[in-house]
């Protein structure tokens, strides 16, 4: 009886400890770190980046974001290409996260442009109306850059001396957007997992004003935030001279805008929605 040799049983149990902590925590770091696994276009934070990551730890944001988009098809779907290893060398500690009460951020950078960013931040329900997200307005204040250089030799980060005097004049609130519009977008996903537009650009519902009251729903809903309810812009264009054709208006909202930062609505709307909204933009141009 193993039990009544205290001794054996010890060894054993520590024997048994140290095989299982080699097999999951020591052998994959192996594996991680591997030099094939390197994404080349991932880069180190800048100055300014990883004093906003610190700022974003320090507000705990990664208690209700996480940034790891696993390779399912309902994170596929909503968040774009899975993540890899390679885009994480550079983040100590990671920040994969594990609670999900906002949505994933492993690949927010480039999706919105600053002022997007700003906007969300000062008031989350004017971007988002469902936002819990509590505002963040206060971030409008000096950032402290005494320990900025030393952060940076501290991770064996590169940088210049004119990327510390970049740093001067800088809030809290450049730091942390920065930070947001660099996570994830260091590798080319946004081209390789853009929404096409397939089949002929004919508008359906062209003239057809029984779909107007639904379009301005729906641009409501998914594009007055940026563009205004009375399409007068703000973050995005003024929309009520829009002189272009149905096709064309209808390629920007169903595959977006990736140099102008305006996210793809085609996964969300689908075709028929989207043809609504184009609907109800040509209708006021039309007025």
């Amino acid at each position: 009886m193993i039990e009544k040799k205290p001794i054996i049983f010890l060894l054993l149990a520590t024997a048994t400890i140290l095989v299982g902590t080699i097999i999951t925590m020591v052998l994959p770091f192996r594996w991680i770190n591997d030099p094939k696994l390197a994404i080349a276009s991932v880069k180190p934070y800048t100055p300014l980046q990883l004093e906003g990551r610190d700022i974003y730890i320090r507000e705990g944001c990664n208690n209700c974001h996480t940034q790891t988009v696993r390779p399912l098809l309902s994170d596929t779907e909503r968040y774009g290409e899975y993540s890899k290893s390679g885009e994480f060398v550079y983040d100590q500690p990671f920040l994969w996260g594990s609670r999900r009460n906002g949505p994933d951020l492993a690949r927010i950078g480039g999706k919105y442009p600053d002022a997007w960013h700003v906007k969300h931040m000062k008031d989350p329900r004017a971007m988002v109306p469902r936002s819990n997200m509590p505002s963040y307005d206060f971030l409008n204040r000096p950032l402290d850059t005494s320990l900025s250089e030393k952060k940076m030799k501290a991770l064996k980060f590169p940088y210049t001396q004119a990327d510390l005097d970049a740093l001067k004049g800088k809030s809290e609130m450049d730091a942390i957007i920065a930070y947001m519009q660099k996570v994830g977008n260091d590798i080319p996903w946004r081209k390789t997992g853009k929404a096409e537009v397939l089949g002929e650009l004919k508008n359906p519902f062209q003239d057809n004003m029984s779909v107007l009251p639904e379009g301005q729903k729906l641009y409501a809903e998914h594009c007055a935030q940026c563009h205004g309810i009375e399409l007068k812009g703000e973050v995005g264009p003024d929309l009520r001279d829009m002189d272009q054709p149905d096709s064309k208006v209808f390629a920007t909202v169903y595959s977006g805008i990736a140099a102008g930062g305006m996210p793809a609505f085609g996964d969300t709307l689908g075709k028929e929605r989207t043809w609504k909204v184009v609907t109800y933009l040509k209708s006021v141009h039309k007025h």
